[in-house]
């Protein structure tokens, strides 16, 4: 796979879709860069892409069931696992279609003991909250070898009930029930509730059950190399109009307990959420963030001092949601990210150790063949020394959402 190979689409970059800039919240450079294109004349002598595709594969597809908002891991073994939502698929009823919030929907997952080649047919449960629906298991293997999963849900009230929620996130019938945490210390078999994480002061909202809502949020958390869990979080300041922040919390051990950090982004008139966090070689924490009324940009914001404050939010130029960032051999990194616009896809870019060039570099098409915008949600990790898995969640042809993968391999 590289920028521009024979037969497929040229990839335009920095600024295409930008909306004028605003004062200092743009990546130094990136203003005049106008439209790139990735294309190389075939046989003209250019350095070696930095990734190429290998394959594609189908990890979990069940026509019964939507599956949808994976994360993977590889165990000290080479075992890899997979988890994500799964609901029913509402049209096998004869409904119209199905949503992104279901009473059933649990957290899954699936194995694989030969490096991607075959997957575990019947998905393990890893949890069923007893109140409602699951939303993404977002996994992070710690150094000690144990796995924690963080998610959040929906619960299913009666609309004339949830009408009068107005201090909740509602999605018509649904009220959110907030976020919590699981542990497993045995490789996924079993699974235990951690306390629930706490609530955000600048979070003006309850849960389903009257009580301030408990933090979540869809994305990576980061285990920094002082050994603490570093987790950005959404929170709602204002219901009217709806919009998010994201708020920096950490963990010294190992995510029992949590103490507030700082804001990561806030905006009058832009929306963040579904964060995930890269720690690079120097320290410096990541957030790549995923907004709304911004044109679906990209924006990423910078600490430098260890989490006690970030820089000013930066706009990348570039469309794509949400992000997971992983660190290659050479100290490069993979940033995979969701692509709802035609070509719908996946998409990616190599950044260099401390990220410093989100904005200029080159992207790469993984997938651009999906049915319609609802996919996406990438998640990654290695297979080998120069092989990487891709997971996230697809469709062709508006068929069953199911979970799906791409190998690409990673020049040094």
């Amino acid at each position: 796979m590289t920028p521009s190979p024979p037969g497929c689409r040229g990839v335009a970059r920095a600024g295409q879709h930008a909306k004028p800039a605003r004062p200092g919240r743009r990546w130094p450079g990136l203003c005049g860069l106008g439209l790139l294109c990735a294309t190389l004349p075939q046989g003209e002598a250019a350095d070696a892409p930095a990734l190429r595709k290998v394959r594609d594969l189908v990890i979990y597809q069940d026509s019964r069931f939507y599956a949808a908002f994976p994360s993977v891991v590889r165990r000290p073994d080479g075992e890899l696992l997979v988890a994500f939502r799964r609901a029913p698929e509402r049209r096998v009823f004869g409904e119209s279609h199905t949503s992104h919030t279901d009473p059933s929907s649990q957290l899954v997952l699936v194995r694989s003991g030969d490096g991607g080649q075959s997957w575990s047919e019947r998905p393990e449960l890893i949890f069923a909250h007893p109140f409602g629906g699951c939303q993404d298991p977002c996994l992070v293997q710690l150094q000690d070898g144990s796995l924690l999963c963080s998610s959040y849900g929906w619960a299913l009230l009666e609309a004339a009930r949830a009408a009068r929620m107005t201090n909740s996130l509602r999605h018509g019938p649904f009220v959110f029930l907030g976020g919590w945490l699981l542990r497993s210390g045995d490789g996924g078999r079993t699974w235990s509730e951690l306390p629930p994480p706490p609530h955000v002061p600048a979070d003006a909202t309850c849960d389903a059950l009257g009580r301030p809502t408990a933090a979540f949020n869809r994305g990576a958390m980061c285990e920094g190399r002082d050994g603490k869990l570093y987790w950005a979080v959404a929170v709602h300041p204002d219901l009217s109009p709806r919009r998010t922040e994201t708020h920096l919390l950490v963990s010294a051990d190992r995510g029992r307990t949590w103490r507030y950090g700082c804001p990561v982004a806030q905006d009058p008139k832009v929306t963040f959420n579904e964060t995930s966090l890269y720690q690079t070689p120097r320290g410096d924490l990541l957030a790549f963030m995923r907004t709304a009324d911004f044109d679906d940009h990209t924006t990423v914001a910078r600490s430098t001092n260890g989490g006690r404050s970030f820089q000013p939010w930066q706009d990348a130029g570039w469309r794509g949601h949400p992000h997971h960032a992983l660190r290659l051999p050479d100290q490069r990194v993979l940033l995979v990210y969701g692509y709802r616009h035609a070509p719908f896809g996946i998409r990616a870019r190599v950044l260099n150790p401390e990220c410093t060039d989100v904005a200029t570099a080159p992207e790469f098409v993984l997938r651009d063949d999906g049915g319609n915008g609802d996919l996406g949600y990438p998640w990654a990790t290695w297979l080998s020394a120069d092989e990487v898995l891709v997971v996230y969640y697809f469709n062709v042809a508006d068929g069953p959402r199911h979970i799906a993968g791409t190998v690409v391999r990673v020049s040094r």
